[in-house]
């Protein structure tokens, strides 16, 4: 006879392209990973009602609703998923966290780190999440193994570049991510706390930097694209480049790690390998190896599908969800959760202090 699984209403916040990638992941998780939990879409939320209705109708949500203040606190939810602009994740998070609410929230996690900070401090007590998606891709995972099993040494460099072309098309300059008061910064909380959360998770912490920021648009109050040189506590050193205006890339999440032992090579346009250079073999068999990473023996490969058959960019969602649920039935801590992301955040306040100041800034 089989458990009975325990039913989790979840509400999502947020109808947009994010949104409709986590519902995805709400309907899948329980295809690919064995859980305790039935989750139920309950109510999606925003603010546009006729497209509330087609998101509903197309994924399957219960119910829509248009104030997220009249979901927050029902008592027949028990997850809140936000997916909203970055200046709605605080107000709706602790609101959440006050109520006794599982709170996933979409990163950059705040406007400023005072505000991530906040929100840290506020959902402790509760189970939390954040959608820093790429840690779950496998390749991602595997280069993380095999740093921890020392193959690439100790590192000497680590490269690091989020590019994409989105902001050279002009039908996207007047979105929310482009404006201040809604995002709280331009590719720095877009594409660099991808980065920047990627480096913590791979190579450690980050203790001083020195950023520059540009704004290729007239008259835009957030940056373009932000370079920024780092040292980190490993006694590596580190470059980030992110931009929005990297015409022919269109979705390029890459990092390279150099060590006295090897190589380590990803990039998220080819998200089912990773390059690996072993610098410990004999110097006529030395050359870079491109692996494919869909098992055996490799992370998530009894997840999802046999050996040499690739996943893709949804996948890596339904990996953190099936990660934070297994979490939360073992009564484990989660990682990114919000202190993490809150790690993440300093460093990008201290990139957008840097660039201000022409300085380099040391972190604490």
């Amino acid at each position: 006879m089989s458990q009975r699984k325990q039913k989790l209403n979840v509400a999502m916040i947020g109808s947009g392209f994010i949104a409709r990638v986590h519902s995805n992941a709400f309907h899948q998780v329980g295809y690919f990973f064995k859980l305790p939990y039935d989750l139920q879409l309950k109510v999606i939320c925003g603010r546009d009602r006729a497209k509330l209705e087609a998101a509903a109708s197309q994924w399957g949500w219960e119910e829509v609703e248009t104030d997220w203040r009249a979901i927050v606190g029902r008592e027949d939810i028990q997850v809140i998923d936000i997916a909203v602009p970055n200046a709605l994740h605080a107000p709706i998070a602790m609101a959440g966290a006050q109520a006794g609410k599982i709170v996933l929230c979409e990163k950059p996690l705040a406007m400023s780190l005072e505000e991530a900070e906040s929100m840290a401090r506020a959902v402790r007590h509760v189970p939390n999440l954040v959608w820093f998606n790429y840690r779950r891709v496998p390749a991602v995972a595997f280069a993380k193994r095999l740093i921890e099993e020392a193959r690439i040494g100790q590192t000497f460099h680590y490269r690091a570049t989020y590019l994409n072309q989105s902001g050279n098309d002009p039908t996207k300059g007047s979105g929310w991510r482009y404006r201040r008061a809604e995002a709280g910064s331009g590719a720095i909380g877009d594409l660099l706390s991808h980065s920047v959360d990627m480096a913590l998770y791979l190579n450690g912490a980050i203790i001083d930097l020195s950023a520059m920021t540009h704004a290729f648009a007239r008259g835009r109050d957030v940056d373009d694209a932000v370079i920024l040189s780092a040292h980190f506590a490993n006694g590596s050193i580190g470059s980030f480049e992110a931009s929005r205006y990297a015409v022919g890339c269109r979705n390029r999440n890459t990092f390279e790690i150099h060590g006295s032992r090897g190589m380590l090579r990803f990039n998220l346009e080819d998200m089912n390998r990773l390059e690996f250079y072993d610098a410990t073999e004999a110097p006529n068999l030395q050359a870079g190896r491109s692996l494919m990473v869909t098992g055996p023996d490799h992370p998530y490969a009894e997840n999802f599908w046999k050996p040499g058959h690739i996943i893709g960019y949804e996948h890596t969602f339904i990996a953190t969800l099936g990660d934070f649920l297994g979490a939360l039935a073992r009564e484990e801590s989660f990682h990114p959760n919000f202190e993490d992301a809150a790690l993440a955040q300093r460093v990008l306040d201290a990139a957008e202090r840097s660039a201000v100041s022409r300085t380099w800034v040391t972190l604490n």
